[in-house]
């Protein structure tokens, strides 16, 4: 052999010698990174270990790129740790929203109009248990998309200080208190009775001092008295935090100067150490991002990069970014900006959640676990839609034409929102293959040998309208017209889903639609036609926030406001037609005449507005709502009438159905400190009970009234109890102007002092 092939043949010897090494060494890499997918045996997978000490074990794992992907909502999976992906954004408003078909319950502020605490915690108990299920069908699937997790950013619970405000359909209304109540009773519904184990995590948004106006939302600074901040802005949040709300999103806008999401004063002071809250806190969708942008380019201009966006926001507490602003964190421990303990600090909050839904735990861990798709829109939660939207819709007037016979001769069913789905729905919904329009609900619910005749007769919203309208001949030629008028989520909602807005989804204009009262006054003159043989007019409205109903109110025989009423939409609003229910439902907010009556839009003090504060003579007063029966009050006594700022003192009064038609009673109290030293409101909303009453029954109704009930909140934001007088009104509506006169039952009235 020569030198050459000698050489040859060495170096052929060398690499294959080489390459074998390289594969073991790949080999040996492969096979550890396969044994680590496949071993249970890491302390994070051991449920015996606490909550903390599988956090902890698992952070220790982590790189710091790896630390920072788990912040962030859409999380990557950690394959070498057997750790699949999770998308911690999941919407459940007012059901399993943008996901698989699920049950659609009535918008937010109809659960509000129920001032229901049982019926939204039965709600929400449905909602995650269809939410459980549909974890648990899409994870075996290995589907971990957006809206597949169990993380949802429900409930929101901003006060609905306005009704220009788009997004206050995704509220329970203007009052702390009813926001208090049903939002704790969903959070209750949502988490689940486990102690071990939360069913979903439920999230209380957006903190704090957050309604509008939505164009300016990522750059606004509401400006907030502590005397309003304690009274009015804060005290759902702390009930929803003393109910252990599992997070708590901050909001765009700044409070005070502070952007929410970087706010020491909202997240560190109030949050962590009054209130003592040890969830995590995220951000709203892209609300880092407005920390870095300049002021005038639409953000806050209070960071000077994404780094330093990222850095600021985990330092005031803020565990998880929806968005990808926290991809930066890396960056900014280079930069010097933040340490790596203090992520760490907040992943660990952000983690525990995890834990506590199971998500790292063996398949048959908690309860939750054996839910399957057949809870999903089942016939019980069908018949629940129904009964939430039957108890949510609010009747504003009758001049004794409702309820309806089923068997008139011919019915007229027309307006722009009578067959639509849309208003079904309103914002942040789910679907399903079931929804029933109102034009479905009472061509089910008449006769079979009754005519019913449908036209739409106008557009939804239509600046001219056309000189013949050959439909509203039929309001002359059938024993009824019902017009169902109104508003849907393409012209109210959120910034950039309202796509027939042209202010961002906000109602800036109050009234309806000129096209629909246009429509409802030709409809008026056709039945008016035979002064002889008047034919009744009935209007049906839909929408999510007040609106100026002084033309509807007069033209209309009877008015039904109906919200966005759900799946079951249609059907309830047949029963409440046609008297199978009597109408319960009670106004969340008040209706103002129009908004000249309101401070401006972008004013947050709450001087002049709701019930509370509102000293002009509303259009319909919170709290109000008619029944096809008459109830009456009296006997309305206390136990005591002195006593001390640490006492109680009980409520008696006797409610009785005068009338004709079983129903349902909203039985509201409300307080005066008639003697107070600083602003007060002129009543305040503190307890509530929906009673059932048979005609000619009566029934004792008793209330506990606390002494937070006697509490004013001074300048400063501290609460005190001061010695005076009290007035408590109690009945079916709040005491504000107007409400007797509208039809509600005389309040009784009693007074106590406290020494």
């Amino acid at each position: 052999m020569s030198y050459f092939s000698s050489y040859r043949a060495a170096l052929l010897i060398m690499c294959l010698i080489i390459l074998s090494c390289n594969t073991d060494q790949n080999r040996s890499s492969q096979t550890i990174e396969k044994e680590e997918i496949s071993n249970p045996d890491f302390p994070f997978y051991d449920t015996s270990l606490s909550v903390d000490e599988r956090v902890a074990d698992l952070i220790s794992r982590l790189s710091l790129e790896e630390k920072a992907a788990q912040m962030m909502n859409s999380t990557p999976a950690i394959e070498r740790l057997n750790i699949p992906p999770y998308d911690y954004w999941n919407e459940a408003l007012h059901g399993v929203g943008r996901a698989s078909a699920a049950t659609v319950f009535p918008q937010a502020i109809g659960i509000g109009a129920t001032f229901d605490a049982d019926l939204a915690y039965r709600i929400s108990n449905a909602i995650s248990d269809e939410a459980r299920a549909l974890y648990n069908a899409t994870s075996e699937k290995g589907l971990y998309n957006r809206y597949n997790g169990l993380s949802f950013w429900t409930p929101n619970i901003n006060i609905f200080r306005d009704p220009r405000w788009g997004r206050g359909q995704e509220t329970y209304g203007e009052d702390p208190y009813l926001m208090s109540l049903i939002g704790v009773a969903f959070v209750k519904g949502l988490q689940g009775d486990d102690p071990d184990h939360l069913k979903t995590a439920a999230c209380a948004k957006h903190f704090a001092v957050h309604s509008g106006p939505e164009q300016l939302r990522h750059e606004f600074n509401a400006t907030a008295s502590l005397k309003d901040i304690y009274e009015t802005y804060l005290p759902a949040f702390e009930a929803l935090v003393n109910e252990n709300v599992e997070a708590v999103m901050c909001a765009y806008n700044s409070t005070n100067g502070e952007p929410c999401c970087t706010n020491k004063y909202l997240l560190d002071e109030v949050l962590r150490k009054n209130w003592n809250f040890d969830g995590h806190i995220l951000s709203d969708c892209a609300a880092l991002v407005d920390l870095y942008l300049a002021k005038g380019q639409g953000g806050h201009g209070t960071a000077p990069s994404k780094a330093g966006a990222a850095a600021m926001a985990v330092k005031s507490g803020v565990s998880l970014n929806c968005g990808d602003t926290y991809s930066a964190l890396p960056e900014a421990v280079q930069q010097g900006l933040i340490t790596e303990a203090e992520i760490d600090e907040q992943l660990a909050l952000l983690l525990k959640t995890r834990f506590k839904l199971g998500l790292l735990d063996p398949r048959g861990s908690n309860k939750y676990d054996s839910l399957s798709l057949d809870v999903v829109n089942n016939d019980e939660h069908r018949a629940l839609a129904r009964e939430s939207a039957q108890k949510s819709i609010v009747l504003l007037k009758n001049d004794g034409i409702l309820p309806l016979k089923k068997d008139l001769p011919k019915y007229f069913l027309t307006g722009p929102n009578a067959t639509s789905t849309e208003v079904l729905l309103g914002n942040y919904y789910g679907v399903n293959s079931n929804m029933v329009t109102i034009l479905e609900g009472i061509s089910a619910a008449i006769s079979p040998t009754s005519q019913l005749q449908y036209r739409q007769g106008a557009m939804l919203n239509k600046d001219s309208r056309n000189p013949i309208n050959y439909a509203t001949g039929n309001a002359a030629n059938s024993d009824v017209t019902l017009v169902v008028l109104g508003l849907s989520s393409t012209l109210q909602g959120e910034e950039g889903d309202s796509i027939d807005s042209d202010t961002a989804g906000d109602r800036l204009d109050y009234g309806l639609p000129p096209n629909q009262i246009q429509y409802l006054e030709d409809l008026r003159a056709m039945a008016d036609r035979n002064p002889e043989d008047r034919k009744p007019l009935i209007a049906i409205v839909t929408g999510g926030s007040p609106v100026d109903l002084s033309k509807v109110q007069e033209l209309a025989d009877a008015v039904l406001y109906v919200w966005y009423p759900g799946e079951e939409g249609g059907t309830a609003i047949a029963d409440v037609l046609f008297g199978d229910v009597s109408p319960s439902g009670r106004l969340p907010i008040t209706f103002p005449k129009s908004l000249d009556q309101l401070p401006a839009y972008d004013d947050y003090s709450m001087e002049g507005r709701t019930y509370k504060y509102m000293n002009e003579e509303p259009m319909y007063p919170f709290g109000f709502g008619l029944s096809y029966t008459q109830f009456e009050y009296s006997d309305a006594t206390l136990d005591k009438t002195e006593l001390s700022a640490e006492e109680s003192v009980s409520l008696e009064v006797t409610v009785k159905n005068n009338g004709k038609i079983k129903s349902d009673e909203v039985v509201q109290v409300y307080i005066s400190d008639l003697e107070a030293s600083v602003r007060v409101p002129n009543s305040q909303f503190i307890n509530t009970r929906r009673v059932t009453l048979e005609p000619g029954a009566s029934e004792k109704v008793t209330f506990e009234i606390k002494p937070e009930s006697f509490q004013v909140v001074q300048e400063d934001g501290s609460k005190i109890i001061e010695p005076g007088k009290f007035r408590l009104y109690v009945g079916g509506s709040s005491p504000m102007k107007r409400s007797e006169t509208l039809g509600a039952s005389k309040m009784a009235e009693v007074e106590f002092a406290v020494n």
